[in-house]
């Protein structure tokens, strides 16, 4: 690290506290004014007014976040990023650019900065932006400070069972290659960890990985954040817009969830998987892009095709490598070692002592079916540990939360299916049943049910489902 004193941010940042920003504009106002947004919001702010003396002060002190205008006599932003991406430095950086210099930013965001934001902005716009990255930051903090045995190609993959050792060899002889990757799994299994641990392991690792979440956006906007749009594109269309495929533009882009984009934005996509060229909205300019696409889904993406909701032809330009991550159930023998990795892990958000899991908590853990996968056992250790009053965690601090008990997954001699129910009805009642359990939560209970939160809100609907009472009304 060249000898420079660094300061520790592990004893200035705990799990809630504000972060250190230095921030890099030759304008005093616009120096003064993001200072007094970021301040108000409860970070340490540092200001230069040049990237020679940015330099000089990253020398001897570290920051969470780095803003500098793209826009600057001497040295520019972009010529400052080039330089930051050729020494250790721990910081996110985010790009202040004006409306033309737009293509400069994404420039940069291949030199390894974090996003950037249009002139002007709102100041909640900047609080969140800064807050983002500082999350990232965080991320990769802790996947620094992990012993070795625990990281897996750069990210945390705990396990040792043969389905994660599988798993792992694939990624391995996957990641380095340029090939798309499909990788399938149910809701909470670690899809997305995957996909970040072959952009880690690729040749591609020093440039950016754009996500995007499929399920969130209307067909409309999904359009316009794959692939952009023109000013005046559509009503609303105020300013152009660089989409999803343009920033990631010489990385890897994350689609999660793919099954959710429509029928007739699959087409577009094709075009871009087989020749790597789009349109933007609004637009009869063809762009080039050099992108590694890797997607998740949580379908049978086979059954999808067979009954007409997917194009086959996409299927199988997605599905070069498929890769699939087992279920928790399946893999048993993960189950402790993932519970403890969660206990250290929120014991140093939380600044204290990892919790204890009594005999009876250990017993239980293994047992229980996890239809949640590792994001349940992950939520649920969380919370133990934040309400835990002292003593070791018990089997009766645990058990309310989940869906049932590891008894009542066995069936008992009593227990008989329902004759004379179609399997519609029987969806059905199961749909119904999760919702009540999760009190109405649509996203926890498509969480529960493996399947997509579009996909339950349409099935909610045919249901007659009424969310204001949170009852369902037969159809006269």
């Amino acid at each position: 690290m060249n000898g420079k004193p660094k300061i520790n941010l592990s004893t200035v940042r705990s799990a809630e506290s504000k972060g250190r920003v230095l921030v890099v504009d030759d304008h005093r106002q616009a120096r003064e004014s993001m200072s007094d947004v970021l301040r108000q919001a409860g970070h340490h702010v540092h200001c230069v007014s040049s990237a020679l003396e940015a330099l000089k002060v990253l020398d001897r002190e570290s920051f969470d976040v780095v803003i500098t205008d793209l826009q600057m006599p001497g040295m520019t932003g972009l010529d400052f990023v080039r330089k930051l991406e050729k020494r250790p430095h721990g910081a996110q950086i985010v790009m202040v650019t004006a409306y033309a210099t737009v293509a400069s930013a994404v420039e940069a965001m291949r030199h390894g900065a974090f996003d950037y934001i249009e002139k002007p902005f709102a100041a909640d716009r900047l609080e969140k932006l800064v807050e983002r990255a500082m999350g990232r930051g965080r991320l990769l903090d802790d996947r620094q400070n992990l012993q070795p045995a625990a990281v897996s190609d750069g990210f945390t993959m705990v396990g040792n069972s043969p389905a994660m050792r599988a798993l792992r060899a694939r990624i391995a002889r996957a990641a380095p290659t340029s090939e798309t990757i499909l990788i399938a799994g149910e809701s909470g299994t670690g899809k997305e960890l995957v996909a970040r641990s072959i952009h880690a392991a690729s040749t591609r690792a020093q440039t950016p990985l754009v996500s995007l979440n499929c399920p969130v956006l209307s067909a409309q906007l999904m359009e316009s954040e794959l692939f952009g749009h023109e000013r005046g594109a559509f009503t609303g269309a105020e300013t152009e817009r660089t989409g999803r495929f343009e920033l990631a533009d010489g990385g890897t882009i994350l689609l999660d969830e793919i099954t959710e984009i429509e029928m007739p934005l699959q087409a577009k996509l094709l075009r871009v998987l087989q020749e790597r060229a789009f349109e933007r909205v609004g637009s009869s300019q063809t762009r080039q892009v050099d992108v590694r696409v890797l997607a998740t889904t949580n379908r049978d993406l086979r059954a999808e095709v067979a009954a007409g909701r997917f194009r086959e032809d996409l299927f199988f330009r997605l599905a070069v490598i498929p890769l699939e991550v087992p279920p928790l159930r399946d893999r048993r023998e993960d189950i402790l070692p993932l519970a403890g990795y969660f206990l250290t892990r929120t014991a140093a958000r939380l600044g204290r002592d990892p919790c204890d899991l009594d005999q009876g908590t250990l017993d239980l853990l293994h047992s229980y079916h996890w239809p949640g996968n590792v994001r349940e056992l992950e939520n649920i250790v969380t919370r133990a540990s934040v309400l835990n009053v002292g003593g070791p965690i018990s089997p009766d601090d645990v058990r309310p939360w989940l869906i049932d008990s590891p008894e009542a997954a066995v069936p008992s001699p009593d227990d008989r299916l329902p004759l004379g129910l179609s399997l519609r009805e029987m969806e059905r009642k199961l749909i119904e049943a999760t919702l009540e359990h999760f009190d109405g939560h649509r996203a926890r209970t498509a969480e529960a049910l493996g399947i997509g939160l579009r996909t339950l809100s349409g099935k909610l609907k045919d249901y007659g489902y009424a969310p204001r009472t949170k009852r369902f009304a037969r159809a006269a």
